[in-house]
């Protein structure tokens, strides 16, 4: 269970910006609960130009003089991007951009065992065909040794990149980078595409309305892909993107949209970022990512359509491996459930595709709400891991101090990746747990809603006034609103019981609610029962009749308190971890014998269940999380019950003889625990 937030709006001054723009109350009310406190900033949000001069960028004239001047040449240039969505974007729009400008230029791209940014010896494979001039895409700003060597063997450097630099770049003609400190635009967000498409527009002379048209939907793309935040400049871009991709002209995004089966009109950025990254992003993964570059360049509809093809295959195999390795992932944690008391889960296994295990490790911080390691490991006994993280959980500072472990280790606060050798790992574990141990409290997992939605909004016309803050993603998240105190009137399985579907009351207002992924059997409720809801409002048509759908994001028992659950829940780690607890917090967790009869009994009557649910079911401020749980550990003891760590659930077992609950091993790990407690 995640940690609820509901913001509030102004709603008077969400009143008094209606009278200076024809956006709806609804829409106004949303934007300052998201912290917009003038109206200046809502119309920079909603500026249609907001696309600075590309030569406000620092080093862009010099960019463009030194391309132009190996154009007019005819001197050989190289396009260098990276492996993932936003390097084989940026590749297309600026390879494109400088053929239609008859420029002798070629494309390279690091396969992923590579490794990120240019390698010294495709660097000196470049040369050797007759590379003068290296342009980079997506990477660049951290490589300084190929910077030097590029230089060495007489060719040249331009970089592009949005990458963080170092405090001194990498030699080279010019360095476009907005991260740059001495860079004078305004807008620092973009993609490497963004950075790309600024570039083309630089070279075409200032004008963006011919670079948008030619471009902007595969720029779109890459935006989206690469997880920047949806405002400003962004913004523009993927509104753009989103209208020219209704009636592209590129062969292979055609085929990418249509084996999404999306209507043309229902592209969003949702689509770009979960349908057609995906596709994309598997050529990198699996094969080779020219083989993406090469659809999205091809001008043969036919040949087109079969590079697609591919595409599509290796994402779907994208999905079955990563199904399995968090299947195996997953049978790991049942074999050793302490994992889970962890702070930081650092979970390995032999083979796993490096492609991957980053989505896995998103898997697992969805599922756990726990910042994690995975880790593959090689039959040489290399290994190489990916992580997520929450933020207030800096996992960079993590590696950091288990630094002296690893032979190679990078990231920010929510993502890293690192190599260290096996027999190393268990020693790993300990120290990213040490260091989280010094943290006064972990960052949870949230369910964040922007308001509660009045029943007076439960009408199309205001769910639909919301489409004007579209496109949404990072920086501009999908309005997710919260529903206090709903009467559940019906729950209907639907997909065979793969998804389900409420009716409900609010307010006087009868919805249908959508739990996709949930069967109602996972339910901790029943019709009559009174809810809180989480959901986004969209809407619905089906033979031309238009009505309010809700996505459940997160569901709770009506007022219950998920603070006191979640410091409950934590409380209960700890013990078990046997980090050091006040007398007065072990009593409060130790199960009576009336208590553990009342639950196992409990159990009984619902069949097999997850310890939340139980929880919730069982809904007596007397039985807090602790207790609870406890008492599953003691079961579990006894025999008396089975636990999935994994899954989180419980299932008794057949009884075959009177069990001494007091004489389990968690009854007298607690007994000795309490008695060396201190008040």
């Amino acid at each position: 269970m995640k940690k609820w937030t509901v913001n509030s709006p102004d709603e008077a001054l969400a009143k008094d910006f209606t009278r200076q723009c024809d956006l709806s109350l609804l829409a106004l009310k949303l934007l300052t609960s998201r912290g917009f406190k003038e109206f200046k900033q809502i119309a920079e949000f909603f500026s249609a130009d907001g696309i600075e001069d590309p030569f406000s960028v620092t080093d862009m004239r010099a960019a463009v003089d030194t391309i132009n001047e190996y154009i007019d040449s005819g001197r050989k240039i190289c396009i260098y991007g990276d492996y993932d969505c936003d390097g084989i974007t940026s590749s297309a729009v600026l390879y494109s951009y400088l053929m239609n400008m008859g420029a002798n230029v070629s494309y390279f791209i690091n396969e992923r065992a590579d490794g990120y940014g240019m390698n010294i010896n495709n660097v000196r494979r470049l040369h050797d065909e007759g590379v003068e001039l290296i342009v980079t895409v997506d990477n660049g700003i951290s490589c300084f040794e190929e910077a030097e060597e590029i230089y060495r063997l007489g060719m040249k450097l331009v970089i592009t990149d949005h990458h963080t630099p170092s405090p001194e770049l990498p030699r080279c003609e010019a360095c476009i980078n907005p991260h740059r400190p001495d860079c004078t635009s305004a807008y620092k967000d973009l993609a490497g595409v963004g950075v790309a498409f600024k570039l083309c527009a630089a070279l075409d002379g200032g004008d963006y309305d011919m670079m948008l048209e030619q471009y902007s939907d595969i720029v779109a793309i890459g935006t989206v892909a690469d997880l920047v935040p949806l405002t400003g400049e962004n913004r523009v871009l993927v509104r753009k993107g989103l209208m020219y991709l209704e009636n592209t002209e590129n062969y292979a995004i055609n085929e990418l949209i249509d084996s999404a089966g999306i209507k043309r009109d229902k592209l969003n950025s949702g689509v770009l970022g979960f349908q057609i990254a995906p596709r994309i992003n598997a050529a990198g993964r699996f094969a080779s990512p020219l083989l993406a570059l090469e659809a999205l360049l091809c001008e043969d509809q036919q040949e087109a359509a079969e590079l697609v093809k591919k595409l599509v295959s290796l994402n779907e195999q994208r999905r079955k491996t990563e199904a399995l390795i968090f299947e195996e992932i997953c049978r790991t944690i049942d074999e050793h459930p302490e994992l889970l008391n962890d702070r930081v889960l650092v979970i390995s296994g032999k083979g796993w595709h490096h492609g991957v295990i980053g989505i896995v490790s998103s898997r697992v911080l969805e599922k756990y709400g726990k910042p994690n390691v995975i880790i593959s490991i090689e039959e040489d006994g290399c290994a190489r891991g990916s992580a997520r993280s929450l933020p207030g959980f800096n996992i960079y500072n993590c590696f950091d101090y288990a630094a002296e472990l690893l032979d190679k280790f990078g990231g920010h606060e929510c993502a890293g990746g690192l190599s260290l050798t096996e027999d190393k790992i268990p020693e790993f574990r300990r120290l990213v747990n040490e260091y989280a141990a010094g943290m006064k409290e972990m960052p949870c997992a949230l369910t964040e809603c922007d308001m509660v939605l009045s029943p007076q909004d439960m009408n199309i016309e205001a769910i639909s006034s919301l489409d004007a803050l579209q496109p949404f993603g990072v920086g501009n998240p999908s309005p997710v609103f919260f529903f206090p105190d709903c009467t559940v009137n019906a729950v209907t399985p639907l997909s065979g019981g793969k998804h389900t579907k409420l009716k409900i009351t609010y307010a006087g207002v009868n919805a249908e609610a959508l739990m996709f992924s949930v069967s109602p059997d996972d339910l901790f409720f029943r019709a009559g029962a009174h809810i809180d809801i989480a959901a986004s409002a969209e809407i619905n048509e089906f033979n031309g009749n238009k009505s309010i759908s809700l996505k459940v994001k997160d569901i709770k028992p009506k007022g219950f308190d998920t603070n006191r659950y979640i410091a409950a829940k934590n409380c209960c780690e700890q013990l078990m971890n046997g980090e050091k607890l006040p007398k007065k917090y072990i009593e409060r967790m130790i199960p009576s014998r009336d208590e553990m009869a009342f639950i196992y009994k409990k159990i009984r009557e619902v069949g097999t269940v997850s310890a939340d649910d139980l929880f919730l079911m069982i809904g007596l401020p007397q039985i807090n999380y602790g207790k609870l749980w406890l008492s599953i550990q003691v079961f579990c003891d006894a025999k008396l019950a089975e636990f999935s760590a994994s899954t989180g659930k419980v299932k008794l077992m057949p009884v075959t003889g009177k069990a001494d609950l007091q004489q389990t091993k968690t009854m007298r790990y607690l007994g000795s625990i309490l008695a060396q407690a201190e008040d």
